[in-house]
């Protein structure tokens, strides 16, 4: 589906010669794509998107792939900061409170496909806005289908994990784990809590209560995906 041109006037260059090298999905949180289409395209808010897509499976464009748009907001991944001038982002006209649907799914597979191919973006370039800003923000939120992206190559497909054998009464140590979530490319200053959260967000969306094994032994599959 050939995207329709629908300006916004929030972008600027992208700064010391970055070009993209992420993908940042997010949720819009609004009950409409036209409301979310005239919200990234008012000039006295100063947000956009490079993309937006609709329910239905419509695609809107609304900053050149080449501009910097505002999406990402403050923010770190892989030690990397100034997320906006490293990324193409990509809203999703979702609330977060209930399932993307199919043709919205289809289309922005579509667009993740070209995207990546013009960039030379692989998977492990293809993340959350929770994922850059853990405890900030929340989207796509635990409603969205990575493993859905990671079966055809268009995110990050954790590496099977050894079995951990489940001790109820026993919680890991916060180090490690917060020691493994770095490794993965988890490195924004925030609480163990909120990381804990950002992790789930993106393994285990279900998942709840303290941090136990079967979170380790996820992120630790994550972190191996991502070094091959």
């Amino acid at each position: 589906m050939t995207p329709i041109r629908h300006p916004s006037p929030s972008f600027g260059d992208r700064r010391d010669g970055l070009k993209p090298s992420l993908i940042v999905l997010h949720y819009t949180a609004m009950d409409s794509a036209s409301a979310a289409l005239d919200r990234l395209c008012d000039p006295a808010i100063e947000v956009s998107a490079h993309y937006l897509i609709g329910g239905d499976g419509t695609i809107w464009q609304m900053v050149d792939e080449a501009k910097r748009a505002w999406h990402a907001g403050a923010g770190e991944w892989r030690g990397l900061e100034d997320i906006n001038s490293r990324s193409i982002g990509i809203e999703l006209d979702n609330r977060g409170d209930h399932p993307f649907s199919e043709p919205q799914m289809a289309a922005l597979e579509d667009l993740l496909r070209d995207v990546m191919q013009r960039h030379r973006i692989g998977p492990a370039g293809v993340i959350g806005h929770s994922d850059m800003a853990p405890g900030r923000k929340h989207d796509p939120g635990p409603r969205f289908d990575w493993t859905r992206l990671a079966r055809q190559g268009l995110a990050l497909r954790p590496a099977p994990a050894r079995d951990h054998a489940q001790n109820p009464a026993h919680t890991p140590d916060p180090a490690p784990f917060r020691a493994l979530a770095r490794a993965a490319g988890y490195t924004a200053p925030c609480s163990d809590a909120d990381l804990l959260a950002a992790v789930r967000l993106r393994l285990r969306p279900h998942a709840c209560g303290p941090l136990d094994d079967a979170d380790m032994a996820a992120l630790a599959g994550f972190g191996q995906a991502g070094r091959r």
